[in-house]
């Protein structure tokens, strides 16, 4: 009987190890990766990188995908590490391979004789059936932290779990933390795993130095969670990372106060009445995401001190109530009820009330958003702006033109207004043929914007604006011209950037943010966290450092600015002498004859080369132009600049003009004297080379004619004059591609007239002519 005991004993023993040999040798790094034993370094890299993309579970479907996945990066894990990888070769075994290795990588000890596998008792480690991949999907990297996380946590925080493999403290919060992740995504927060075996960089780059550790990001600041891991703890975490005085207490006494502070805050308010004594969580975080366009307050429905406003905006108890205040504060523009609300509809609520019916233009990115710039594939966006004043004289206008811009139902139109005050760079350029000085009546001016570099289309409101019924009906007629004919915008203008005039509050804003980091500086202290204090210590001094330097930079920075004028007006007289001042334009230009070819007769499908005509005489001072007006579209891939000199080359394009019939007949409204040589100076081509067409400029002088004065003053010396007509025609020269941008534009857009060419002129026309 004993026998048959002991024989039964040994044959579980073998069976067992056995099994332990099988497991061990089925995982083979280099059998995994495809790699041989002596594969570089480089060479497992890159395919572990192609590996990792074919197998990752978020984009492979295979059920067997995420133990594949594993197995690639435990396998990268060992190959890449010279000892792990040394005592793979040595014995076929790492520390995580090793059925009897150190602590309890793998297998458990049994009375020194019996090994068991973890899966036999279900410990929750990088298995299929242990620890689930729900973490997967909030899985951070360095770079995506860094291009991703920190910019969007300017309006939403982040909770970030830094964990790592065989932690047995992460497997103890992990019900805690995944009951408390599905609750805080409803609510909109950033969630984030960090595996410290993965992503050591990342994790030294949020100084998180053990694990599990639990942080949150708040505009790119880093705070960590001291407290015990329960759900009440988090969630409170999560609150006080929030920025303070983001949600304002209402109540019968402070309303009016709150309510109109919007003409001096330029945002719209929004009041939330609810039940509870705090406000919820979920309007903190509302307010945080739109901060910069709305102010938030909350009415306490059970306190005695708001009954007077429920009674006034007839408010239901029963549920919670948002409202939203614009220009009048007595009757809101916008209101929304529901028992459970929810994120995304109060995003569509907030989304569509971010800005007052006609707010003030106060920086530039609110000029932005409101009035964007066009774009070929969206409709046209007008901006419809007011130039006023800040006296008492001006609210007449003011109140007619809110009025006006209230009845507005056309998403096309926006309606602003700017203090000439306190923008007068912009209301230079938009009233550059009226007086510096400050308007006696507003001015109203319709404007487009065509790019960014800051280039619009504008039309004033002729007869000024002091809101009168005529006035309403000249703006209102204005409009729907504007509907069916976009080009009555006939002036162009290059506007500045905008004043800041909230720039004085910067100060302010300074104080609460060393407020909020002293805050964390005691708070760190009172749990010795050196680690994490030192980083906020040297990110204080640098904002001191760097505000105090940038006044001192400044103060000696005034006398450079007022020599910088004088400069450029040297400059631009050379220019205008024709001085070979050519050298940062020269770069942009590519010369016809060297390059005729492949700019041309082989230019690529869909690739258009722009080419200016030119003479001697006039290279310099053209091509200077010339590299001004299309300076905003050179970075289009699909555009080539080139000149040409029909000097050498005008029987190319004579050549070119024969053959497009269509195009020689504009001209001949020059040729009617005669068989006089047309002048092609200034003119300019764009040669789609593929298609065999082109598209002509031709040139449209529109200075002033200096011609003429000479004549007024009665007469001068004989060599006067020819001064006169040798500046003039030098201003006419200048003058001859002051519409390009506008021609270039409609060449974007392909609106323009093109004249096919049956074929190309040959090589033999690009010759010097004799």
């Amino acid at each position: 009987m004993m026998v048959v005991l002991l024989l039964s004993v040994m044959m579980v023993r073998v069976l067992l190890m056995d099994a332990v040999v099988e497991s061990t040798a089925e995982f083979d790094p280099y059998k995994v990766l495809g790699v041989t034993r002596s594969a570089s370094q480089a060479e497992i890299k890159k395919v572990y990188k192609r590996l990792a993309k074919e197998w990752h579970p978020d984009k492979n479907k295979n059920p067997e995908a995420e133990d594949m996945f594993i197995k690639i990066t435990k396998s990268y894990e060992i190959l890449t590490n010279e000892e792990k990888r040394a005592s793979y070769d040595r014995y076929g075994q790492t520390d995580n391979t090793h059925p009897y290795g150190r602590g309890h990588h793998g297998f458990r000890h049994f009375h020194d004789n019996f090994y068991f596998d973890e899966s036999f008792f279900h410990f929750p480690f990088n298995n299929k059936g242990g620890r689930d991949f729900a973490d997967s999907k909030y899985t951070l990297h360095f770079n995506q932290y860094i291009s991703e996380v920190v910019p969007d946590s300017f309006k939403r925080p982040y909770l970030i779990k830094i964990t790592s493999d065989w932690c047995f403290s992460c497997i103890h919060i992990e019900p805690v933390w995944k009951e408390t992740v599905q609750e805080l995504e409803t609510l909109g927060i950033g969630i984030g795993v960090v595996d410290v075996g993965y992503e050591r960089r990342l994790a030294n780059n949020l100084g998180a130095h053990q694990t599990p550790s639990i942080l949150g990001v708040v505009n790119g600041k880093v705070s960590f969670f001291h407290y015990a891991v329960v759900k009440g703890h988090l969630m409170q975490f999560i609150e006080d990372l929030l920025p303070q005085r983001l949600v304002e207490k209402v109540t019968d006494k402070n309303n009016q106060e709150f309510l109109k502070s919007w003409h001096e805050l330029n945002k719209p308010h929004v009041l939330l009445f609810d039940q509870v004594p705090s406000v919820p969580l979920l309007y903190k975080l509302t307010a945080f995401a739109y901060k910069d366009y709305v102010q938030f307050g909350y009415v306490d429905q059970g306190l005695s001190e708001t009954a007077d406003l429920l009674r006034k905006f007839n408010i239901n108890t029963y549920a919670p109530t948002m409202l939203v205040f614009k220009e009048d504060v007595e009757k809101p523009a916008d209101i929304i009820q529901a028992k459970g609300m929810k994120k995304q509809i109060i995003d569509e609520f907030i989304s569509n009330n971010k800005f007052l019916l006609a707010p003030r233009l106060v920086n530039q990115k609110l000029f932005d958003e409101l009035c964007p710039v066009k774009q070929f594939h969206r409709r046209r966006k007008y901006c419809v702006l007011l130039i006023t004043g800040e006296e008492e004289s001006f609210a007449t206008g003011n109140e007619a033109f809110l009025s006006l811009a209230s009845a507005n139902t056309n998403d096309v139109l926006r309606f602003a207004y700017v203090y000439q005050r306190r923008q007068q760079p912009l209301c230079d350029v938009l009233l550059k043929n009226k007086d510096s000085t400050l308007p006696q009546v507003d001015q109203v001016v319709i404007l487009e914007r065509r790019n960014g570099a800051g280039k619009i289309l504008y039309k004033p409101v002729s007869g000024g604006w002091n809101g009168s019924k005529e006035d309403k009906h000249k703006l209102l007629e204005e409009l729907e011209r504007l509907q069916k004919d976009p080009s009555i915008l006939n002036n162009d203008a290059v506007l500045p950037e905008l004043n800041n005039e909230f720039t004085s509050m910067f100060l302010i804003r300074w104080i609460y943010t060393a407020y909020d980091y002293l805050a964390e500086i005691i708070d760190d202290l009172l749990h010795n966290n050196w680690r994490e204090v030192m980083p906020l210590l040297s990110l204080i001094f640098s904002a001191l450092f760097i505000l105090f330097g940038t006044v001192v930079i400044q103060a000696f920075s005034d006398s450079s600015e007022e020599k910088q004028p004088k400069t450029k007006a040297k400059e631009a007289s050379k220019a205008e002498n024709g001085s070979p001042n050519t050298s940062s334009t020269s770069r942009f230009f590519l010369v016809l004859d060297i390059t005729y070819t492949s700019n041309l007769v082989k230019l690529r499908p869909g690739h258009i080369n722009v080419v200016l005509v030119l003479t001697d005489p006039t290279k310099n001072i053209l091509l200077s132009k010339f590299a001004k007006e299309v300076y905003s579209f050179t970075g289009s891939f699909t555009l080539h600049f080139s000149f040409l000199n029909v000097d050498k080359h005008g029987e190319w394009m004579a050549a070119v003009l024969e053959y497009a019939q269509d195009a020689m007949q504009i001209d001949t409204d020059e040729d009617e004297a005669g068989s006089r040589k047309l002048d092609y100076t200034g003119y300019v081509l764009a040669l789609n080379g593929h298609k065999k067409y082109l598209c002509l400029f031709k040139p449209v002088y529109t200075g002033e004619d200096l011609d003429s004065k000479p004549e007024e003053e009665g007469g001068g010396s004989r060599s006067r004059k020819g001064t006169t007509r040798s500046r003039s025609t030098t201003l006419q020269i200048h003058h001859k591609l002051d519409r390009l941008g506008l021609w270039m534009e409609r060449l974007m857009e392909g609106t323009l007239p093109r004249y096919y060419v049956p074929a190309w002129p040959g090589l033999d026309k690009i010759t010097v002519n004799k």
